[in-house]
C-alpha cells in the first residue's frame, strides 16, 4: 500500500469516527428535556385535543341522578356549606354546559331563564326514560360512568353506569348521639351513616344487629357479597367526613369488647368508638381483598364547614395501604388527594394504589388543573384515572351540565399538560396519546376485569 493510500484511509477513519460521535452527542443532546415549552406548544396542544376528544372517557367517579334522588349519595350537603367560585351556580360554564346539551338560550340561571331549562329536561326525560342520562355520556363521549351512589336508580342502565357503595356505616352501629353532637355537620351526617346501615339490615332481612362481634363480622361480610352479586364494582369510603383518617391496629380481642358492651345500651366513649371504628375499617379492606372489591377512600378536602382537612390528609393513611396484609386490595384513592396532590402521587408508588383526579377538575379551571395532571404523568403515569365527581347541584345544575363541565376540563387540561411534555421533550406525540388512552380509559378498565366493559 502506498503511503499516499495509507494517510487517505486513515483520515476517512478519522472523519467517519468524529461523524459518530457528532451524532451520538446530537443524539444524546436532543433526549434531554427543556425546563421550558417552546414556541411549538400551543400548535402541540391544537393538534392534541381533538385526538383526546375522540378518546371514549371510563369516569372512575360520579353521583349520577335527580337533585330529587336521596339515593345519589349516602350523605348531604349541610346548610350554609361553603363552596369553591367555580363550582358555584353563577359560573357562566354551567350555561354554556346546558347551551351545549340542551341549547339553552341564556347564560344565567335567572328563575325566568331556568324555567325554560326545566322544562326542556322534563320534555327529555319522558321522552328518553331510560335512556335519559345515557343520551348526556353519548353527548360527552363516556363510555361508562361509576355510579357512587347509596343505591342504584332504576333510571340509570347498568349497562353505562356501574355501582360503587358505600361501607362508612358498619363502623357505626351503636348510640351515636354524642357522635351528632360533635358540630352542626355531624348532626346532619351520623343520621344518615345510621340510615344507611338499617338499609343494610333490610335488605339482608335483619331486624336487629347480632349479639355477638363473631355474627356481626358475618353480616358485614354478606352486605358485600350481596352487593358484589348486585352489580357493585367496589365498595367505597367517606370517612374523612367523620373522623380522623389515622387508623390504629387494634386487635379483634379489643373490638369484640366493645361491640358486644355497646351493641344493646350505652354510649361508647370517643376512644371506644375509634378503636372499634379502626377494627372494623382494617376489617373491611381485609375483605376487599378476598372478594377483589376495591377499596376507593374519600381523600380530598369535603363539603361543610367543619370538615378538618388536617385530620383527613391523604397521608395519614399510608400506615394502611402500606401494610403487606392488604397487598391483594386495590385501591383507590377519589379526588387524588386534592390540595395534597404532590404527596398523594408517591403513594401510587405501591402496586396496588391509583388516584382519581375528580373533584380536582371542578374546584380549578384547566389552567391550574393541568399542572396538577402534568406532575402525575411525569410520576407515575399508569397510575392515574379520570373522574368527574358530577353531582346534581339543585334542580337547575344538575348532574349533566357538572359531567359536562368534569369531561371539558379534564381534557383540555390533559392536553395541555402533554402538549408541555412533548414541547419540552420530555416524551414523544405518540407516548402522549398512550398516556391520555391510559388516563382517560384504559388503566380504570384494567381494575375491573370481567366486571365492567
Amino acid at each position: 500500500m502506498k503511503p499516499a493510500d495509507s494517510m487517505m484511509r486513515s483520515t476517512v477513519f478519522k472523519f467517519a469516527s468524529l461523524m459518530l460521535v457528532a451524532v451520538a452527542y446530537s443524539t444524546l443532546a436532543s433526549a434531554q428535556a427543556r425546563p421550558f415549552p417552546g414556541p411549538d406548544l400551543q400548535q402541540i396542544y391544537e393538534r392534541l385535543l381533538p385526538q383526546i376528544e375522540k378518546i371514549p372517557a371510563f369516569d372512575h367517579h360520579a353521583h349520577p341522578g335527580f337533585a330529587d334522588d336521596p339515593d345519589v349519595d349516602a350523605m348531604a350537603s349541610p346548610p350554609n356549606a361553603n363552596v369553591p367560585l367555580r363550582t358555584r351556580d353563577d359560573n357562566p360554564e354551567l350555561a354554556a354546559a346546558s347551551h351545549d346539551l340542551f341549547g339553552y338560550p341564556y347564560g344565567d340561571f335567572s328563575a325566568e331563564h331556568a324555567k325554560w331549562l326545566l322544562a326542556k329536561k322534563a320534555e327529555l326525560k319522558k321522552q328518553l326514560g331510560t335512556g335519559y342520562f345515557d343520551s348526556i355520556l353519548d353527548k360527552l363521549n363516556i363510555e361508562m360512568s361509576v355510579a357512587n351512589r347509596a343505591m342504584m336508580a332504576d333510571y340509570l342502565d347498568p349497562k353505562r353506569f356501574a355501582w360503587v357503595f358505600f361501607a362508612d356505616s358498619f363502623m357505626w352501629p351503636f348510640n351515636n348521639q354524642a357522635e351528632a353532637e360533635r358540630n352542626p355537620d355531624e348532626g346532619v351526617y351520623i343520621p344518615l351513616q345510621e340510615k344507611m346501615l338499617h338499609r343494610w339490615m333490610q335488605q339482608e332481612n335483619v331486624t336487629t344487629l347480632p349479639a355477638t362481634f363473631k355474627f356481626y363480622l358475618k353480616f358485614i361480610s354478606k352486605v358485600l357479597e350481596d352487593n358484589q352479586k348486585r352489580g357493585g364494582i367496589a365498595m367505597k369510603f367517606e370517612v374523612a367526613y367523620f373522623r380522623p383518617t389515622t387508623f390504629s391496629d387494634p386487635t379483634r380481642e379489643e373490638a369484640e369488647r366493645i361491640y358486644e358492651t355497646y351493641i344493646d345500651s350505652g354510649v361508647p366513649s370517643e376512644e371506644d368508638y375509634r378503636t372499634f371504628q379502626d377494627y372494623i375499617f382494617r376489617y373491611l379492606v381485609t375483605e376487599g381483598g378476598r372478594l377483589h372489591l376495591p377499596v376507593h377512600i374519600h381523600t380530598a378536602v369535603g363539603i361543610g364547614n367543619y370538615f378538618n382537612l388536617s385530620q383527613s390528609n391523604i397521608m395519614n393513611l399510608e400506615s394502611v395501604i402500606r401494610d403487606p396484609r392488604y397487598a391483594s386490595t386495590t385501591f383507590v384513592m377519589i379526588h387524588g388527594g386534592y390540595p395534597l396532590e404532590r404527596e398523594a402521587i408517591w403513594l401510587a408508588a405501591m402496586p396496588n394504589v391509583y388516584l382519581d383526579s375528580s373533584f380536582g377538575e371542578l374546584a380549578q379551571y384547566p389552567s391550574a388543573f393541568k399542572d396538577t395532571l402534568k406532575m402525575w404523568l411525569e410520576t407515575f403515569p399508569e397510575k392515574i384515572t379520570f373522574g368527574t365527581d358530577c353531582f346534581p347541584y339543585d334542580q337547575v345544575i344538575g348532574s349533566e351540565e357538572t359531567y359536562w363541565l368534569g369531561v371539558k376540563s379534564s381534557r383540555e387540561a390533559l392536553a395541555a399538560a402533554l402538549a408541555e411534555m412533548i414541547s419540552e421533550k420530555e416524551i414523544t406525540e405518540a407516548r402522549a396519546l398512550d398516556m391520555a388512552h391510559a388516563y382517560l380509559h384504559d388503566t380504570a378498565v384494567k381494575l375491573y376485569a370481567g366486571k365492567v366493559h
